[in-house]
């Protein structure tokens, strides 16, 4: 079980929720939420490591990194604005390592709930 944390919000904010959403199934391998909510020609790059291209290639991709077991996201803040969002926190992995992301959403739409693209920093922290 993936321990949670996150700032408490108004609530008003549909895209905000959808991102923290995003976020906790990520870190718990969800992968049938994360596909149902990016769109088919979904981009993400990974800055500093690759690109994946197409919704079927990231879904195979996420498949992989289930092998690294999230014990905990700290998810520190999420905005969005328009087609745009963000969010950034830390993720602790049951190995030890500890890593710290701001990742970058754009929306389909300004009114859409699927991801068309994903832009990750990430950097392991001791």
């Amino acid at each position: 079980m993936v321990k949670i944390i996150t700032n408490t919000d108004c609530g008003n904010a549909p895209k905000k929720e959808f991102i923290k959403q995003f976020n906790i199934a990520f870190a718990q391998g969800d992968i049938d939420f994360i596909s149902e909510n990016v769109t088919d020609n979904f981009e993400w790059q990974m800055i500093g490591k690759k690109q994946i291209k197409g919704k079927s290639n990231f879904i195979e991709a996420l498949k992989e990194m289930q092998a690294e077991d999230v014990v905990e996201l700290i998810l520190e803040k999420v905005l969005t604005h328009g087609k745009e969002g963000a969010a950034s926190g830390i993720l602790k992995m049951k190995n030890g390592k500890d890593y710290a992301f701001s990742d970058f959403y754009t929306f389909s739409s300004a009114k859409g709930s699927q991801i068309k693209a994903l832009t990750s920093y990430v950097i392991e922290i001791s």
